[in-house]
């Protein structure tokens, strides 16, 4: 069975009505007509005369009637250069959370599309983003802490990074499409975008898998739509198509356009250009030379499209381009394109109708580029028709235009669903201030959101369909940021450390806003914290108050009759590890600490390293008694208060020595040490001998001599009286 299909390609310049019947797969152009815009109705691709276009369809629309029968349905599509294209990033901190997974990447993805979409709506404060469809994106690139990454599956790091570019529709486009045929009587049988319906007759799936490039020259823009790996991935314009060629030849030969636009279609057939220019000459100019004068604008063409193409495939070169539309038959524009985008020659092609499979067409209808888009228009509503669905996101209900398999991540788009609900909110972190270096510690991250389908659990990349119901339940909220100052002191600064087989646990000295604290205290935001550790033994000492350890181990240094006295064989020994150390020497954790003492020195020991006598003894004989004659010569000292030579001392005391007794010894001396005396009642005289030669009681006597008192009595004799 036969069955006609009605299409409309409304162009900036023109609108384009074409008949097409189908028959087994077959299809077979029967009528065209293309009829011009009388006023400037359309705009970058949208209606912006709604009542002038519905005229111009009725027209076509009434002709082809008149052959055809009754015609009550259309297929339309939204023009390529009514597409918007932008280009976001997103970074999110992923220190301390779970490895990088395919939902991650795709909820980023996700709020980079809406980073986007927002984009657009900068200065359209009236605009919601509802008011756009998302018709598709790619990824231009990954990042994982600030360097290029093939893929954020199963990574870690702080930062994760994506770039998209991302193309979008405005539905206000498709809404005047339809206002447009409810004025001519029309209802919309299928809509469709022009890139897709020349690439749905050119490129078919088998062959998407590739990355092709299909631009669709028109005379105003040049419509740009890229495959790969199975899909269409990107959508682009720039508004640079045929007329700069046409407005190149009206400069370079004083034409008027129409002029110029007809000579601009010769070059395609014609190895000389007639033209007759504004002011009424004739010129016969040969093909090439017309070619060479307008150079610059074909190769400024070609840089734009080239360009664009680079932006939206990652600034990578598609293995093929495809050319379509009447622009794409600029002379030598396929080898510009071929030399920005470094493409052999046999990589960038225009193609006509007869390269759509299983076509053909009435004998008047010529087999060129430009109806390449209005034929597919037509075929797409057979064999790939795009409808609304509806969804209902969150109890909310949600019509979507169904460009390609939908997904949740595009119902959450058209919802207004935003990103960051996909995660509960991330903890409030501090920020703190530590020796004068400021660090910030993040409160926890949130967990995802849950995505139901149909109440079954699902991902932002599940497949959804027409009457699906979508659930969010947000996810649950991160923890504020909590730290002690244990917390951020580093574990090196809290040292283990043994003395004398006692061991000791030594944390750092911390002040927080200028007050002591201890390293349990909670921190605020904005703390400033001063943490002072122990790096010496001096330091250690001092921390655990050892200082009966540290004095021990000071210099033995003493003042002596007001000059200074360093005595090092009476200071003690430490050791590190059973290796000789010094007070100044670092300390590590797990050290093990021994000082060995030193006997203190006595009075009697600082005055032998004087040289001084502070006693002084002899030995002498006397009455054949040995005695021992002792006295004080010099008194001392220590601190103020006298005491004996075998006094100890300790470090640091202050010692005055005064001088005493230091007169000879002489002979009447020996009676303070002897019990010999004079008997009683003796009446005679005696005899001193020193050394058995007659002395006196105050001869200066020495050590050994012999000492004696000889006593003779007198004789007794009788008295009478």
């Amino acid at each position: 069975m036969c069955s006609k299909l009605f299409a409309l390609d409304i162009g900036t310049r023109s609108v384009v009505g074409i008949i097409l019947e189908e028959q087994n797969e077959h299809f077979h152009v029967s009528d065209i007509i293309v009829k011009e815009h009388k006023e400037r109705a359309m705009v970058d691709g949208q209606i912006h005369n709604v009542l002038y276009v519905a005229e111009l369809i009725k027209e076509i629309k009434s002709e082809l009637e008149q052959k055809h029968g009754p015609l009550t349905k259309v297929s339309v599509a939204a023009a390529g250069r009514a597409l918007k294209t932008e280009q976001a990033s997103v970074t999110i901190n992923i220190r301390n959370r779970p490895i990088f997974t395919e939902e991650d990447i795709s909820r980023l993805e996700l709020q980079a599309v809406q980073q986007a979409q927002a984009k657009l709506l900068q200065n359209k404060e009236d605009v919601k983003m509802s008011h756009y469809y998302c018709v598709g994106y790619s990824v231009l690139y990954y990042k994982l802490d600030g360097e290029e990454i093939g893929n954020l599956l199963d990574q870690q790091g702080d930062e994760a990074t994506v770039e998209v570019i991302a193309t979008f529709l405005p539905r206000v486009v498709v809404e005047s499409l339809l206002a447009a045929l409810k004025r001519s009587d029309l209802e919309m049988e299928a809509l469709t975008l022009e890139p897709i319906a020349a690439i749905n007759v050119l490129i078919p799936p088998t062959m998407r898998r590739l990355n092709v490039a299909l631009v669709d020259i028109g005379a105003g823009t040049s419509d740009i739509a890229i495959t790969n790996q199975g899909t269409i991935v990107a959508y682009g314009m720039v508004p640079t198509a045929g007329d700069e060629i046409t407005e190149a030849l009206s400069d370079q030969y004083l034409l008027d356009f129409p002029i110029a636009e007809k000579a601009k279609r010769q070059l395609s057939t014609d190895e000389t250009i007639v033209i007759q220019d504004i002011l009424g000459f004739d010129q016969e100019i040969p093909k090439e030379e017309v070619i060479e004068a307008i150079i610059p604008a074909i190769r400024n063409l070609a840089e734009s499209i080239g360009n664009e193409i680079l932006r939206l495939n990652n600034q990578e070169a598609p293995k093929a381009i495809m050319l379509v539309g009447g622009g794409s038959l600029t002379p030598n524009l396929t080898t510009e394109l071929c030399n920005i985008l470094a493409l052999p020659s046999n990589r960038v092609a225009v193609r006509g109708i007869d390269a759509i499979q299983n076509l053909t067409k009435e004998e008047f209808i010529p087999a060129t580029p430009e109806l390449v888009t209005p034929i597919g228009i037509a075929i797409a509503a057979k064999k790939a028709p795009v409808q609304y669905m509806t969804v209902v996101v969150n109890e909310q209900i949600v019509r979507l235009f169904e460009m390609k398999e939908m997904t949740v991540a595009d119902a959450f788009l058209a919802a207004n669903i935003r990103a960051k609900q996909l995660y509960g909110k991330p903890g409030q972190g501090i920020s703190i201030t530590v020796n004068g270096q400021d660090i910030f510690i993040p409160g926890e991250h949130g967990q995802p959101a849950t995505i139901l389908v149909n109440g079954e659990t699902a991902s932002t990349k599940t497949l959804i369909h027409h009457g699906d119901n979508i659930s969010l339940i947000e996810g649950i909220d991160g923890v504020d940021a909590k730290a002690t100052v244990r917390d951020i002191v580093d574990g090196a600064s809290v040292k283990t450390v043994t003395i004398q087989g006692t061991m000791y646990i030594v944390e750092p000295k911390v002040k927080v806003n200028g007050e002591n604290a201890p390293l349990e205290l909670e921190l605020k935001d904005r703390d400033h914290v001063e943490i002072e550790t122990v790096e010496t033994i001096d330091e250690l000492l001092k921390a655990i108050n050892r200082l009966d350890i540290l004095h021990k181990l000071q210099s033995f240094f003493i003042h002596v009759n007001g000059q200074p006295m360093f005595l090092p064989e009476f200071t003690a020994k430490l050791f590190i590890n059973g290796k000789p150390s010094k007070l100044q020497y670092s300390i590590q954790g797990g050290d093990t600490l021994t000082i060995e003492d030193s006997p203190l020195p006595t009075v009697q020991s600082i005055a032998n390293k004087l040289d001084t006598l502070l006693e002084e003894k002899i030995i002498v004989t006397f009455q054949n008694e040995q005695l021992e004659l002792t006295k004080v010569c010099r008194e001392v000292l220590v601190n103020g208060a006298v005491v004996q030579p075998n006094t100890t001392i300790q470090n640091g005391a202050t010692i005055q020595i005064i001088e005493k007794d230091t007169k000879p010894w002489i002979f009447q001396d020996v009676f303070r040490y002897s019990n010999w005396q004079l008997p009683t009642n003796f009446k005679g005289h005696f005899t001193i001998l020193k050394n058995g030669i007659a002395s006196s009681f105050d001869e200066e006597i020495f050590g050994g001599d012999k000492l004696e008192i000889i006593l003779s009595e007198y004789p007794v004799t009788n008295m009478t009286v």
